[in-house]
Protein backbone atom coordinates (compact mmCIF):
# COMPACT_ATOMS: atom_id res chain seq x y z
CA UNK A 1 0.00 0.00 0.00
CA UNK A 2 1.51 3.29 -0.96
CA UNK A 3 0.01 5.89 1.03
CA UNK A 4 0.90 10.04 0.77
CA UNK A 5 -0.25 12.30 3.85
CA UNK A 6 -1.66 15.92 3.59
CA UNK A 7 -2.30 18.44 5.94
CA UNK A 8 -1.31 21.78 6.87
CA UNK A 9 1.21 22.52 10.26
CA UNK A 10 -0.26 21.47 13.11
CA UNK A 11 -2.66 18.82 11.99
CA UNK A 12 -0.66 16.13 13.71
CA UNK A 13 0.62 14.20 10.43
CA UNK A 14 3.83 13.11 12.50
CA UNK A 15 2.06 11.53 15.21
CA UNK A 16 -0.75 9.80 12.62
CA UNK A 17 2.14 9.02 10.37
CA UNK A 18 3.63 6.57 13.00
CA UNK A 19 0.74 5.33 14.20
CA UNK A 20 -0.13 4.29 10.58
CA UNK A 21 3.54 2.95 10.11
CA UNK A 22 3.30 0.52 12.91
CA UNK A 23 -0.17 -0.72 12.26
CA UNK A 24 -0.05 -1.73 8.90
CA UNK A 25 3.83 -2.25 8.89
CA UNK A 26 4.73 0.64 6.28
CA UNK A 27 7.95 2.53 6.34
CA UNK A 28 7.27 5.80 6.86
CA UNK A 29 9.16 8.27 4.80
CA UNK A 30 9.82 11.59 5.70
CA UNK A 31 11.68 14.11 3.67
CA UNK A 32 13.29 15.99 6.68
CA UNK A 33 14.48 12.61 8.00
CA UNK A 34 15.69 11.51 4.54
CA UNK A 35 17.57 15.38 4.30
CA UNK A 36 19.01 15.06 7.79
CA UNK A 37 19.99 11.03 7.71
CA UNK A 38 22.15 11.68 3.99
CA UNK A 39 23.60 14.90 6.19
CA UNK A 40 24.76 12.11 9.33
CA UNK A 41 26.20 9.80 6.95
CA UNK A 42 27.42 12.23 4.72
CA UNK A 43 26.47 11.01 1.27
CA UNK A 44 27.16 12.76 -2.02
CA UNK A 45 23.45 13.86 -1.92
CA UNK A 46 23.83 15.34 1.34
CA UNK A 47 26.73 17.17 0.74
CA UNK A 48 24.95 18.49 -1.78
CA UNK A 49 21.56 18.96 0.44
CA UNK A 50 23.71 20.62 3.66
CA UNK A 51 24.94 23.49 1.22
CA UNK A 52 21.71 24.52 -0.09
CA UNK A 53 20.40 24.45 3.95
CA UNK A 54 23.55 26.11 5.80
CA UNK A 55 22.59 29.19 3.53
CA UNK A 56 18.99 28.89 4.70
CA UNK A 57 17.75 27.65 1.05
CA UNK A 58 15.06 25.69 -0.16
CA UNK A 59 16.21 22.19 -1.55
CA UNK A 60 15.70 21.85 -4.79
CA UNK A 61 13.09 19.83 -6.11
CA UNK A 62 15.55 17.82 -8.60
CA UNK A 63 18.02 16.99 -5.16
CA UNK A 64 15.15 16.21 -2.97
CA UNK A 65 13.78 13.68 -6.09
CA UNK A 66 17.18 11.77 -6.17
CA UNK A 67 16.99 11.24 -2.30
CA UNK A 68 13.34 10.22 -2.75
CA UNK A 69 14.35 7.93 -5.50
CA UNK A 70 16.96 6.19 -3.41
CA UNK A 71 14.57 5.96 -0.59
CA UNK A 72 12.11 4.73 -2.71
CA UNK A 73 14.07 2.08 -4.00
CA UNK A 74 15.38 0.41 -0.67
CA UNK A 75 14.20 -3.17 -0.15
CA UNK A 76 11.29 -2.01 2.68
CA UNK A 77 9.91 0.08 0.38
CA UNK A 78 8.83 -2.81 -1.94
CA UNK A 79 5.64 -3.58 -0.58
CA UNK A 80 4.43 -0.39 0.16
CA UNK A 81 5.31 2.89 2.53
CA UNK A 82 3.93 6.44 3.82
CA UNK A 83 5.25 9.48 2.19
CA UNK A 84 5.20 12.64 4.57
CA UNK A 85 6.05 16.12 3.74
CA UNK A 86 6.56 14.98 -0.12
CA UNK A 87 5.22 16.41 -2.21
CA UNK A 88 4.35 19.74 -1.62
CA UNK A 89 3.72 20.90 -4.79
CA UNK A 90 1.78 20.51 -8.17
CA UNK A 91 5.17 19.87 -9.93
CA UNK A 92 7.02 17.45 -6.87
CA UNK A 93 3.13 15.30 -7.22
CA UNK A 94 4.16 14.80 -11.27
CA UNK A 95 7.28 13.74 -10.73
CA UNK A 96 6.58 11.39 -8.26
CA UNK A 97 3.97 9.92 -10.14
CA UNK A 98 6.43 9.64 -12.91
CA UNK A 99 8.50 7.70 -10.36
CA UNK A 100 6.29 5.35 -9.56
CA UNK A 101 5.05 4.98 -13.37
CA UNK A 102 8.66 3.96 -13.73
CA UNK A 103 8.57 0.86 -11.15
CA UNK A 104 5.40 -0.08 -12.03
CA UNK A 105 3.77 1.48 -8.68
CA UNK A 106 0.69 3.66 -8.45
CA UNK A 107 -0.78 5.56 -5.24
CA UNK A 108 -3.43 3.67 -3.24
CA UNK A 109 -4.82 6.60 -0.85
CA UNK A 110 -3.83 10.08 -0.23
CA UNK A 111 -4.77 11.03 3.09
CA UNK A 112 -5.53 15.00 3.66
CA UNK A 113 -6.02 15.87 8.07
CA UNK A 114 -8.03 18.92 7.62
CA UNK A 115 -8.17 21.06 10.99
CA UNK A 116 -9.71 24.83 10.90
CA UNK A 117 -7.18 27.81 10.93
CA UNK A 118 -8.15 28.75 13.96
CA UNK A 119 -7.52 25.52 15.62
CA UNK A 120 -3.86 25.12 14.24
CA UNK A 121 -2.94 28.56 15.49
CA UNK A 122 -4.16 27.68 18.60
CA UNK A 123 -2.51 24.53 18.72
CA UNK A 124 0.69 26.03 17.51
CA UNK A 125 1.20 29.12 19.21
CA UNK A 126 0.89 27.52 22.07
CA UNK A 127 3.66 24.86 21.99
CA UNK A 128 6.21 24.61 24.09
CA UNK A 129 9.72 23.01 23.82
CA UNK A 130 12.70 22.40 25.66
CA UNK A 131 16.05 21.58 24.68
CA UNK A 132 16.45 18.04 26.32
CA UNK A 133 13.31 17.34 23.57
CA UNK A 134 10.70 17.87 25.34
CA UNK A 135 7.35 19.03 24.03
CA UNK A 136 4.05 21.13 26.13
CA UNK A 137 1.51 22.90 25.07
CA UNK A 138 -0.03 25.58 27.40
CA UNK A 139 -3.64 24.44 26.50
CA UNK A 140 -3.60 20.81 25.79
CA UNK A 141 -0.30 19.41 27.90
CA UNK A 142 1.17 21.78 30.14
CA UNK A 143 3.94 21.13 32.24
CA UNK A 144 3.45 20.08 36.14
CA UNK A 145 5.29 23.96 36.64
CA UNK A 146 4.70 26.55 33.76
CA UNK A 147 7.40 27.53 31.90
CA UNK A 148 9.84 24.36 33.19
CA UNK A 149 10.29 20.79 31.98
CA UNK A 150 9.12 18.05 33.36
CA UNK A 151 11.80 15.81 32.39
CA UNK A 152 14.80 17.96 33.02
CA UNK A 153 13.79 21.24 34.85
CA UNK A 154 14.97 23.47 32.13
CA UNK A 155 13.28 26.60 30.85
CA UNK A 156 10.92 25.69 28.16
CA UNK A 157 10.73 28.14 25.27
CA UNK A 158 8.63 29.15 22.02
CA UNK A 159 10.06 28.30 18.73
CA UNK A 160 10.54 31.21 16.60
CA UNK A 161 8.18 29.62 14.36
CA UNK A 162 5.31 28.89 16.93
CA UNK A 163 4.50 32.23 16.97
CA UNK A 164 0.60 32.98 15.89
CA UNK A 165 2.00 36.14 13.67
CA UNK A 166 4.47 33.12 12.17
CA UNK A 167 2.32 30.34 12.33
CA UNK A 168 0.02 33.02 9.91
CA UNK A 169 2.42 33.16 7.55
CA UNK A 170 3.32 28.99 7.50
CA UNK A 171 -0.61 28.53 7.14
CA UNK A 172 -0.95 31.07 4.26
CA UNK A 173 2.19 29.51 2.57
CA UNK A 174 0.89 26.04 2.56
CA UNK A 175 -2.20 27.17 1.32
CA UNK A 176 -0.49 28.71 -1.68
CA UNK A 177 1.88 25.69 -2.65
CA UNK A 178 0.10 22.48 -0.98
CA UNK A 179 -3.96 23.06 -0.99
CA UNK A 180 -3.81 22.55 -5.12
CA UNK A 181 -2.27 18.76 -4.18
CA UNK A 182 -6.13 18.58 -2.67
CA UNK A 183 -7.81 19.52 -5.79
CA UNK A 184 -5.29 17.62 -7.70
CA UNK A 185 -5.74 14.27 -6.38
CA UNK A 186 -9.73 14.22 -6.03
CA UNK A 187 -9.38 14.35 -9.55
CA UNK A 188 -7.55 10.96 -9.33
CA UNK A 189 -10.09 9.43 -6.96
CA UNK A 190 -7.42 9.21 -4.57
CA UNK A 191 -8.31 11.96 -1.67
CA UNK A 192 -9.95 11.25 1.19
CA UNK A 193 -10.61 14.01 3.66
CA UNK A 194 -10.31 13.00 7.63
CA UNK A 195 -11.64 15.34 10.48
CA UNK A 196 -8.11 16.84 12.20
CA UNK A 197 -10.37 18.18 15.07
CA UNK A 198 -10.62 15.27 16.60
CA UNK A 199 -8.74 13.62 19.66
CA UNK A 200 -5.51 11.45 19.15
CA UNK A 201 -7.37 8.68 18.75
CA UNK A 202 -10.35 9.40 16.95
CA UNK A 203 -8.46 10.63 13.98
CA UNK A 204 -6.86 7.81 13.84
CA UNK A 205 -9.88 5.30 14.04
CA UNK A 206 -11.22 7.41 11.05
CA UNK A 207 -8.10 6.86 9.38
CA UNK A 208 -7.42 3.14 9.84
CA UNK A 209 -11.82 2.59 9.15
CA UNK A 210 -10.51 4.28 5.08
CA UNK A 211 -7.24 1.89 4.90
CA UNK A 212 -8.57 -1.13 5.94
CA UNK A 213 -11.56 -0.37 3.01
CA UNK A 214 -8.93 -0.28 1.10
Amino acid sequence: MIIILLGPPGAGKGTQAKKISEKFSLPHISTGDMLRDNIIRNTALGIKAKSYMDKGELVPDDLLLDIIKVRLSEPDCSSGFLLDGYPRTLAQADALGKILDNTGKEIDVVLNIHVDDEELINRLSGRRMCSCGASYHVLFNPPKKEGICDSCNGELYQRNDDTPETVKNRLAAYKKLTEPLIDYYNKKALLHTIDGGKDIPGIFGDIAKVLEEI
